[in-house]
């Protein structure tokens, strides 16, 4: 893990717009997505990530989900879609042919979806 963990880091200070713990929550995302959303192992689409995402947020961070983002450089649903490309770019994770980084754009928008009336029904 200690490898991950530089490689993560490498690929932030190479990029430089987002934060470390920006990766680090896609790969939790991804996990929670296969636990919560999909309930199998298998290759999860982009859209599935999102709403594993926003659940994600929601559980660690309530209403101040955009806040948190914000800090990491995410401010939009397509960053997080860069942040997926990238980690596949470095071999860190895995993509078919069917992907694209326009699977994550316009999937919802941080502030309705981190609202606290969202926060508190979810």
């Amino acid at each position: 893990m200690a490898e991950i963990g530089q490689q993560i880091h490498d690929l932030a200070l190479r990029v430089g717009k987002y934060k470390p713990q920006a990766y680090y929550f896609v790969f939790e995302a991804l996990d929670h997505t296969v636990k919560t959303v999909v309930k199998e192992r298998r290759h999860v689409t982009g859209q599935e990530l999102l709403e594993g995402i926003r659940l994600l947020a929601i559980e660690k961070f309530g209403p101040m989900a955009t806040v948190v983002f914000n800090l990491w450089g995410v401010n939009q649903t397509a960053d997080f879609g860069e942040l997926v490309f990238q980690l596949v770019e470095s071999g860190l994770m895995g993509k078919t042919d069917r992907d694209s980084r326009g699977d994550f754009a316009n999937g919802f928008i941080f502030e309705e979806a981190f609202s606290i009336e969202k926060t508190i029904r979810t």
